[in-house]
This record gives C-alpha cells, sequence and structure tokens, in this order.
C-alpha cells in the first residue's frame, strides 16, 4: 500500500497547486538561458546537485520523525521542533513568492490529509516540507521513499512548467523525467543521512531568478 499511496502523492493530480508556479523558471526562459530539452536538463541536473531543494529533502526524515513523536507520543518539545525546522528552510528562500508558494502548497496538502482522515492532533501551520513528511507518513510511505519521492515530485512539477514555456512537448519530458531518475535515486539515498544544517547549496541562479519573477511584465505562473 505504501508505494501506491506514493504515487497518489506525486501524482500531478494532487490538487496542492503545483502547476500553478515555475520556481523561477520562467524568468529563464525569457531571458533566453533556456531554449530547449538539454538546457532543461542541464538546469535541473544542476539543481538536483547544488540547489535548495536539496536542503528541504535532507530535512525531511527529521521533520518526520518530530512528527511521530508528537503525535504519537504527545511530545510538545518535538512540534516545536518541526516547526523551527520547517520555518528555517522556509527562510532559506529569498524570494517572497516562493515563501508564498511553500505555505500555500503546506496548507493545501495539510487540509487535504484531513480530508483523507489524517487530521493533525491540533492546528498547525506547516510549509511544503513538513506538509509532505506528515502526508509519507500517514500514508505509510517508508522514509526512504518519502525522500525520493520529494525529488521525483520536484522534478515532474518544474517539466510540467517547461512543458509550457520551452520547445518541449511532453514526450520529451517523460524522457527527461527518465533520465533523472538515476540522479534522483543518489541524491536521496546520499541525502537521506545528512543534517540538513549542514548541507550547501550553491543554487544562486535559482534564486535570483526566483526574486526576478516578480518583476515580469507578463507571466504564466505565480513563482
Amino acid at each position: 500500500m505504501s508505494s501506491l499511496s506514493l504515487l497518489q502523492l506525486v501524482s500531478p493530480a494532487l490538487p496542492v497547486g503545483a502547476f500553478s508556479y515555475s520556481e523561477g523558471l520562467e524568468v529563464m526562459v525569457q531571458a533566453g538561458a533556456l531554449r530547449d530539452a538539454s538546457g532543461v536538463e542541464s538546469w535541473l541536473t544542476s539543481e538536483l546537485e547544488r540547489g535548495a531543494v536539496r536542503l528541504e529533502a535532507a530535512a525531511l526524515p527529521t521533520l518526520s520523525s518530530g512528527l511521530k513523536a508528537w503525535t504519537r507520543n504527545g511530545d510538545r518539545a518535538a512540534c516545536g521542533s518541526v516547526v523551527e525546522l520547517d520555518g528555517w528552510l522556509l527562510a532559506t528562500r529569498e524570494a517572497m513568492e516562493m515563501r508564498a508558494q511553500q505555505r500555500q502548497m503546506g496548507g493545501s496538502l495539510i487540509e487535504l490529509l484531513a480530508e483523507m482522515g489524517f487530521r493533525l492532533p491540533e492546528p498547525l501551520v506547516l510549509a511544503w516540507p513538513a506538509a509532505w513528511a506528515w502526508a509519507a507518513m500517514s500514508l505509510q510511505v517508508s522514509e526512504q521513499e518519502m525522500v525520493e519521492g520529494y525529488l521525483y515530485g520536484w522534478v515532474a512539477n518544474q517539466l510540467s512548467a517547461a512543458v509550457r514555456l520551452v520547445p518541449l512537448g511532453p514526450t520529451r519530458a517523460q524522457v527527461l523525467q527518465q533520465r533523472l531518475l538515476p540522479l534522483i535515486q543518489r541524491q536521496a539515498h546520499h541525502l537521506f543521512v545528512q543534517d540538513p544544517r549542514q548541507v550547501w547549496s550553491a543554487g544562486v541562479g535559482a534564486s535570483m531568478a526566483q526574486l526576478a519573477h516578480a518583476e515580469l511584465y507578463s507571466r504564466l505562473f505565480r513563482s
């Protein structure tokens, strides 16, 4: 059942609004930095190897452990640790649009899980990484698959945006997703045992693109 649950979490039909965000991809396309499938693949590869998404993926096991201690054992200190780490991850995102995205998607996922019968013991505002950890825990997805699924879902959402921005058809997007699977698995395996506060990020280009998105004259996406 956990594998089927993971499929549900990474499905593009998951109603969390991920389709409305490009995370700076739109800026890169308008600037002419990404023109084709090769450029998109290089962008995604560099983000998986050096970007901020790595910090969030590395934090998932810690977030999951804290949520378990709180929801199963009533450990209030663990709850506070989850909120603190989730807030720290949010603070690593320089762009206001990115922080709004993380809050919106996290809130939508928490609401969806409550509708599915997995309600938090008390109302809690969680951004996307902690909400994802809560979803994986509630649906009994293993922690290793939780990290892999987080990275896989991020790539899938970026490719969904790229299909609408770049001369990149759905078929080519699926080829790129398949080509990135070994890297996703390697990164998930590495990040699974890392302290997120010790993981470095060199995604400066992505951060600058995300900051510049608010200044675009016309845009399709919210980030």
